[in-house]
């Protein structure tokens, strides 16, 4: 009787087990790796004997792009990579990655497959940490107005997010004050030409060295126009450079006048023009062995499609040579004298006036 007790009791056993539902006890937490560190998943299940248990990589944007990875015991998928362990004693299946890769990163399910459309799931996020990659729907370069608004963006991929910050080259001072600004939008409400040059939008998550960008703001502005001497005096028969500073973008159109009449190149007149930036911009009105006539107020002026400046540089006659320009010859007559400094051409002139005043009196 016992026999038969006992042979009951393990069918009904049996019974109660084959309709026991399966389930999934555990699952690993979310992971957070390194590019080229190791993982594992577990999953631990129950009463699934019976059963397919497979580790499916899923993509949660599309559910038709799954990659089953394996099923039971075996891997499926050909990458020695990926390693699949199943411990006996906990019904424990463990997916191991090595060498983990940016493509590894998404969501891996563990799945009891119990009929066509009957199963239970439970899932698992694996986050690759990843350096900053600044998007491409950041602002690139610009050209703006004075007094207009500018925005500009910045955004970054990687994990963990990356956090933007803002710097000016050599570290001046942003529009909106200080040397740093943190946020994805710099906003400038009336931007000034003061507030051109370069600025850094720098990406960081504490991945790598980061990311930054370069982007180069111009801003348009009317001609601004100073003379660094404004009056300038200098002996007849000698060369005088009148000079002239322009500051202006975007380049402008430089002119020389004299008694509203504009100058050209020739045998009275040469000038010269250097760009030092795209916004600065030197000219030179040499005035050519001066004569009478040509004593008087010049005028430089500078035009561009926002404006128009000049400024005013009078050329006044003086007894005595200036040097420079006049060090390199005096010119009496067709002849031409070298003279080679400043001294030598005050002591010629005195000893020219001595000689005249000399003759006059006998």
């Amino acid at each position: 009787m016992r026999v038969i007790i006992a042979a009951l009791a393990c069918v009904l056993l049996q019974t109660v087990a084959a309709q026991r539902t399966p389930t999934i006890s555990y699952i690993s937490q979310e992971q957070i790796k390194d590019i080229g560190e190791t993982v594992e998943l577990h999953c631990s299940v129950q009463y699934a004997q019976e059963y397919p248990v497979l580790w499916i990589k899923v993509n949660k944007e599309s559910v038709h792009e799954q990659v089953a990875l394996s099923t039971g015991t075996a891997l499926i998928i050909r990458d020695s990579r990926f390693a699949l362990r199943y411990d006996t004693a906990s019904t424990t299946y463990i997916l191991q990655i090595k060498d983990i890769q940016e493509t590894d990163a998404g969501f891996y399910q563990c799945r009891i497959q119990i009929s066509v459309n009957n199963l239970i799931s439970a899932e698992v996020e694996l986050q690759v940490r990843r350096p900053p990659i600044i998007s491409d729907n950041s602002t690139q370069s610009l050209v703006i107005s004075e007094g207009q608004h500018v925005q500009l963006e910045c955004y970054a991929n990687g994990f963990p997010p990356p956090r933007i910050s803002w710097r000016r080259e050599n570290n001046a001072i942003l529009p909106t004050g200080g040397s740093i600004y943190r946020g994805n939008m710099l906003k400038i409400s009336s931007i000034r030409k003061d507030d051109r040059g370069t600025y850094y939008c720098i990406a960081e998550n504490g991945v790598g060295r980061g990311a930054r960008r370069n982007i180069n703001v111009e801003v348009e502005f009317s001609p601004v126009i100073t003379a660094p001497r404004p009056r300038l005096g200098q002996a007849l028969q000698y060369d005088m450079d009148l000079e002239c500073h322009v500051e202006a973008y975007p380049p402008p159109a430089i002119l020389w006048l004299k008694d509203d009449i504009q100058l050209s190149n020739n045998q009275h007149y040469k000038i010269s023009q250097f760009a030092t930036a795209d916004e600065y911009t030197d000219t030179t009105l040499r005035v050519i062995t001066i004569e009478k006539r040509q004593y008087g107020e010049y005028v430089c002026r500078a035009a561009n499609k926002l404006g128009t400046a000049e400024t005013k540089v009078e050329l006044f006659e003086t007894i005595i040579p200036v040097c420079p320009p006049a060090c390199g010859q005096a010119h009496y007559g067709t002849g031409v004298v070298p003279i080679s400094s400043g001294p030598l051409v005050v002591l010629i002139v005195l000893i020219s006036m001595a000689m005249r005043n000399f003759y006059a009196k006998y």
